[in-house]
This record gives C-alpha cells, sequence and structure tokens, in this order.
C-alpha cells in the first residue's frame, strides 16, 4: 500500500493476539517472527530507550485508519457509479437487442406473408396476362382468318350471281329477237340457249334452275307467241331474283365487314388494356423485387446490429463482473487493512505494551 511501513507494521502487530501483560515473552517471540513486527519492537525500543514515547507511532496509525477508511468510501462511491453506468448499459443493450430482435421478426414476417405471396400473386397476374394476349392474338388471327374465307365466298357468291344474271339477260335477248316465227330463228335461238346451258351448268349455285329454264325454252318450238312472252315472264321475274339476292349478299357483306371491323377494334382495344395491364405488373414485380432485397438488407443489418448489441452486452458484463470482483477483492483488502490498523492501534495504547518493551531495553 501507499504506506509500506505501516502496512507491514499492521500485518505484524496483527500476528500478535495475545494478552501483553500475560505473555510478554511468548509475544515478543511472535513479534520477532515477522520482520515489519520486529521492525516496529526495534522502533518501539529505539524510541523507549532514548526518552522518546509511542506517540507518533499511534498518531500515524490513526491517521493511516482514516485515510484507508477515506479511501474505502471513495471506492464505495466509484463502484456505484460504475454500478449505476452498468444498469444503464445492460438497459440500453438489452432494449437495443429487443428492438433489433423486434425489427428482424417484423422484417422477416414481412417477407413471408407480404412480399413473397404479393410477388407470386404479381408473377401469376402476369403469366394470366400474356396468356390472354396469347389468345387475344389467336383469336384475332382465326376471326381475320374466317372473315377473308367469308370475304372469298363473298365473291364467289357475286361472281354467281352475275354469272347467273348474265345467262339470263342474254336468254331475255335471244327471246326477243323472235318477233317474226320462221325455221330460221327458231334454229338460231335454240342454239344459242344450248349453247348457254352448255357453259352454264356446273358454274353456279344456280344452274339447275338456269338450266331447267334453258331446257324449257330450247324445246319449244315457238310456234306461239304467248309461249315466248310467258318466257320472258319467267326469265324476268328470275332476274329480279337475282338482283335481289345480290343485293341481300352486298348488304350482308357489308353488315359482315362492319362486325369484323367492330370486333378487330374490341380484339384490339383489349390487346392495348393488356399491355398496359402487363407493363403495370412488370413495375409492380420491379416494386416488389426492389422491396423485398430492400428488406433482407435491412433484415441482414439488424442481425449485425444485434451480434454486435450482443457482443457489447457481453462484454460490458464480463468488464462488470471482473471489475466486481476486483471491487471485492479490494474492499477485502481494505477492511483487512483497517481491521489490522485498529488492531495495531489497540495493541499499541496498551500500557502493558509499552512497559513490555521498557523492560526489554532496560529502562
Amino acid at each position: 500500500m501507499r504506506t509500506g511501513l505501516l502496512i507491514c507494521l499492521i500485518l505484524g502487530v496483527l500476528s500478535v493476539e495475545l494478552n501483553m501483560e500475560r505473555h510478554s515473552e511468548e509475544v515478543l517471540a511472535k513479534l520477532r517472527e515477522s520482520k515489519w513486527a520486529s521492525f516496529i519492537v526495534d522502533f518501539a525500543e529505539v524510541e523507549l530507550g532514548s526518552g522518546g514515547a509511542l506517540t507518533e507511532l499511534v498518531e500515524a496509525i490513526k491517521q493511516l485508519i482514516d485515510q484507508l477508511e477515506e479511501e474505502l468510501d471513495d471506492i464505495h462511491h466509484a463502484y456505484s457509479r460504475r454500478t449505476d453506468e452498468h444498469n444503464r448499459d445492460v438497459t440500453r443493450y438489452e432494449q437495443e437487442i429487443q428492438d433489433a430482435d423486434r425489427d428482424i421478426f417484423n422484417g422477416e414476417d414481412f417477407i413471408d406473408n407480404v412480399l413473397i405471396p404479393q410477388k407470386q400473386r404479381f408473377q401469376d397476374a402476369l403469366a394470366q396476362l400474356k396468356t390472354n394476349i396469347e389468345e387475344n392474338r389467336r383469336i384475332l388471327d382465326s376471326e381475320t382468318v374466317n372473315r377473308k374465307k367469308q370475304h372469298e365466298q363473298f365473291l364467289s357468291n357475286i361472281a354467281e350471281i352475275n354469272e347467273a344474271i348474265g345467262a339470263v339477260d342474254e336468254s331475255l335477248g335471244l327471246l326477243s329477237q323472235i318477233t317474226n316465227p320462221s325455221l330460221v330463228q327458231f334454229k338460231r335461238v335454240q342454239t344459242n340457249l344450248g349453247r348457254i346451258q352448255t357453259s352454264f351448268q356446273n358454274h353456279s349455285s344456280f344452274a339447275p334452275i338456269i338450266k331447267a329454264l334453258l331446257e324449257l325454252a330450247t324445246e319449244q318450238n315457238f310456234a306461239d307467241q304467248g309461249s315466248v312472252q310467258q318466257l320472258v315472264k319467267i326469265f324476268n321475274e328470275l332476274r329480279v331474283q337475282f338482283v335481289d339476292t345480290l343485293n341481300q349478299e352486298t348488304a350482308d357483306e357489308s353488315a359482315a365487314e362492319s362486325k369484323f371491323a367492330e370486333r378487330v377494334a374490341q380484339l384490339e382495344k383489349e390487346f392495348a388494356e393488356f399491355q398496359r395491364a402487363v407493363l403495370i405488373k412488370n413495375s409492380e414485380i420491379a416494386a416488389n423485387e426492389q422491396k423485398l432485397g430492400e428488406t433482407i438488407v435491412y433484415v441482414g443489418q439488424r442481425k449485425d446490429d444485434r451480434a454486435t448489441l450482443q457482443a457489447q452486452l457481453q462484454a460490458e458484463n464480463d468488464n462488470y463482473a471482473a471489475e466486481t470482483d476486483l471491487y471485492n477483492r479490494t474492499v477485502a483488502e481494505y477492511n483487512k487493512e483497517i481491521e489490522i490498523s485498529k488492531q495495531a492501534l489497540g495493541l499499541l495504547t496498551q500500557p502493558s505494551f509499552e512497559q513490555y518493551v521498557k523492560s526489554k531495553v532496560g529502562i
């Protein structure tokens, strides 16, 4: 300690726990076992042998006791402050660890129960949109092909109707030539009708009707002008039906084309909406992936924070435990020194001790 001489002196004196009046020789022998205790005896012999007293030594021990007790109080206060600081640090670390645990739990829960399911829903929705787009294009292609076939059928029908009308017109033209029935006219008209019949058959859905009328016309001898007029009337009525059919076919084609245009516009509108939805869904997936990445990084950072805090808490507990051990040992040492000093003070202030020393030096 600070006053080595006094500490050693106290340690030597502490070993002599006896009644000096009854055991002077035994006490002296035990004092001699310690060089510092022997020193105090020698010091007392010199002091008393020179006519002095043990007052200064007693006063020094009293001052030492006061100093030790004051230092011990400072140690207690310092340890109390350190304990308060330790408790505050532990509370802070534990709170921050709890905060990190909560952040980690919330982050992982957000990932597992929100972001990942959301990502799956977005991906499923995107896949469905792509399927819808493919179906939209398939329907458009299919209906375009059908419209083309319908239009080609329309052109074919128009061609047949026009061909039928042409055949009727040609037949009417031939029949109108019969003004004065003669053998030459009959032969010429029958020859021309036969030619029309031959060239028209199997080229139109109207062929059977035209064929029947032509056969009827070619079989007539046209001797009766009434028969000719009857045929002309039938051909004219047939021509009206053909024209009506032509007009109906044209109207139906126009309606079909308008309906197809509306259908195409509808499909194109749906296609544009699907494409916009794909853009939106892709942006949602990108935002989801960004948020997922940020949350994973955040959770990782909070795990690192927690590990750091746990290490700091462990270090604080270890340091405080070491300081507490040092404090306990220091307090025990101080208490021991104070107790020794008090025992030494009690021993030195006993008259029997001074008388014993004086008797040894022959005073």
